[in-house]
């Protein structure tokens, strides 16, 4: 989802601010915002997602023996975070709508986005979206910003409290530790970067619900333009970040990009080097993330009956 804002939203705001037109006329004013809304969404549900995890990692009574997850049961969690969050941004397509300014000075026309509901949308439609507008300042505030800093928090202290109690009951393997710290580490650095990018567009949403009207729209659209700065930034290093905590992930994605630097036909040395380093990866992901890897079956002899 970082990566389809920073193909698709970043474009269309550049182009707005060099040019002063929308690209895509009204449509970007409502898929621009429904996909930034929803991308705080799948961020805050996936941080709460990472946390239940690590607490079952914790309070797992054998933590090397827990069993694999099956692809569907993942497939099922992310798509419950991707619907999930996109259900509930669903509104900002209803709120958003294209409008023009004339500069009395230039007399140039510039397009712009405003936040109004329809006026053609049924009743019941209608109050429902014109009540999110009014609570959307606490929305944002409540739920896509304290709740995955709350839960990452929470889940962070009863997950030590717990390490630390079975460390002085029975003393876990050397490595098995250092994988959980990666991962909790990895954790904590994401709820960090997302509530330091997220913190200036909750400060401009409360400032700007109790003072926008002292205020120009200049200043408006320089803080708007801030908020989605703070957010292109998220998205940006998140994936960095993952990749550079995350060792094995990070080794498979670099694994990756050395297979399509070298071609479809790597000589002998290269191809038994990436055979190890795969081995290697697939290793240290299975040390990592908790889940055991079968044994290798036995070599058979290979030759005739003779």
């Amino acid at each position: 989802w970082d990566f389809l804002i920073l193909f698709f939203c970043l474009p269309v705001v550049i182009f707005n601010e060099i040019t002063k037109k929308r690209l895509l006329g009204d449509v970007s004013c409502r898929i621009v915002p429904f996909l930034e809304v929803s991308s705080l969404g799948v961020t805050t549900f996936s941080l709460c997602a990472l946390g239940i995890d690590r607490f079952h990692a914790a309070t797992s009574p054998q933590a090397s023996a827990r069993p694999i997850e099956q692809c569907q049961s993942i497939i099922a969690k992310l798509a419950v975070i991707w619907v999930g969050s996109m259900t509930l941004s669903v509104p900002e397509i209803l709120l958003w709508q294209l409008a023009q300014d004339t500069s009395p000075v230039s007399g140039v026309v510039t397009e712009y986005c405003t936040m109004k509901p329809w006026s053609n949308l049924p009743e019941s439609v209608y109050s429902l979206v014109l009540t999110y507008q009014n609570a959307r300042m606490w929305w944002y505030f409540g739920c896509y910003f304290c709740l995955p800093i709350l839960f990452t928090v929470s889940c962070q202290l009863v997950t030590r409290r717990i390490s630390s109690t079975e460390k002085k009951i029975e003393c876990r393997g050397t490595k098995h530790s250092q994988c959980e710290s990666h991962l909790n580490c990895t954790i904590i650095g994401l709820t960090i970067i997302y509530g330091l990018c997220t913190t200036p567009e909750n400060v401009c949403n409360i400032v700007v619900a109790y003072m926008s009207p002292d205020m120009s729209k200049q200043t408006l659209d320089l803080l708007n333009l801030i908020n989605q700065f703070f957010l292109f930034f998220k998205c940006s290093v998140t994936p960095i970040l993952l990749l550079c905590l995350c060792r094995p992930l990070g080794q498979a994605f670099m694994d990756c990009c050395c297979c399509c630097c070298e071609g479809c036909s790597p000589d002998t040395a290269s191809s038994e080097g990436s055979a190890d380093s795969k081995l290697k990866t697939e290793m240290s992901s299975s040390i990592f993330f908790d889940k055991p890897r079968e044994s290798p079956p036995p070599l058979l002899a290979l030759g005739t009956p003779c």
